[in-house]
């Protein structure tokens, strides 16, 4: 089964400094048919206004993935980690049983946009942690290139979660194919352009939500980008 969840139908925060679409409920957006899916809790498409972020402020027990599109995001948290986040960049910080920290766009004229991603871990109470790794376009090509996954495998980023994470650009002729374990959730995200995906036309913002399929087709892209999700059932 698939359904297809349109960009329009989303929830919007406008604060000003910070423009975020919710694909499920989050802060002030509530809609009790999106919780989340599997065990994926959050996805906020950010952009960040130039010279203003987020203040230090706490997590707890959260697998929380940061993946950049345009900019660059400042990333600081208790544990010493000081970083820029950048377009190909994939971040991971374990909340785990406590941790602080700050994102901020330094830019004086450009502003971040950026994808907050949440995801349930499989086990509340661990220490927290980080990890960062960049993956260049090739490597995204015309694929699914896997960037987060349980044992950090193929040089991904390691989640403490039940979850796999894949990352995709497609355009013209390009397709690419994932095996799905119909026991399991897969969810896919268009971030920009538009894409077919097992035959439904999305575009930017929309998503696909998918029980019980065998198998995943990303084909008929224009200047596509897309993230996937292997999720827990």
């Amino acid at each position: 089964m698939i359904t297809v969840r349109k960009s329009s139908d989303r929830g919007v925060a406008d604060h000003g400094w910070l423009k975020s679409f919710h694909s499920f409920s989050f802060a002030d957006y509530y809609d009790p048919a999106h919780m989340g899916f599997g065990n994926l809790r959050v996805i906020n498409e950010d952009r960040i206004a130039p010279g203003t972020g987020f203040g230090a402020h706490a997590h707890r027990d959260m697998e929380i993935v940061s993946y950049v599109l345009d900019g660059a995001l400042a990333h600081k948290d208790n544990m010493g980690n000081g970083t820029a986040i950048l377009p190909g960049d994939v971040q991971r910080m374990s909340a785990g049983r406590g941790v602080m920290h700050s994102e901020f766009n330094h830019a004086a004229d450009k502003t971040t946009h950026f994808l907050q991603i949440w995801i349930l871990p499989h086990e509340q109470g661990i220490a927290p942690g980080y990890e960062q790794k960049h993956f260049e376009p090739a490597s995204k090509r015309a694929r699914l290139r896997l960037v987060a996954s349980p044992d950090g495998r193929e040089g991904s980023v390691t989640l403490h979660a039940d979850a796999s994470m894949y990352a995709g650009l497609i355009d013209g002729d390009e397709q690419a194919h994932l095996p799905l374990d119909p026991s399991r959730k897969a969810y896919v995200h268009v971030v920009r352009g538009a894409v077919h995906v097992n035959g439904r036309q999305l575009e930017g913002g929309d998503a696909a939500l998918l029980s019980g399929e065998t198998a995943l087709t990303i084909d008929g892209g224009r200047d596509a980008e897309l993230i996937v999700f292997d999720l827990a059932p």
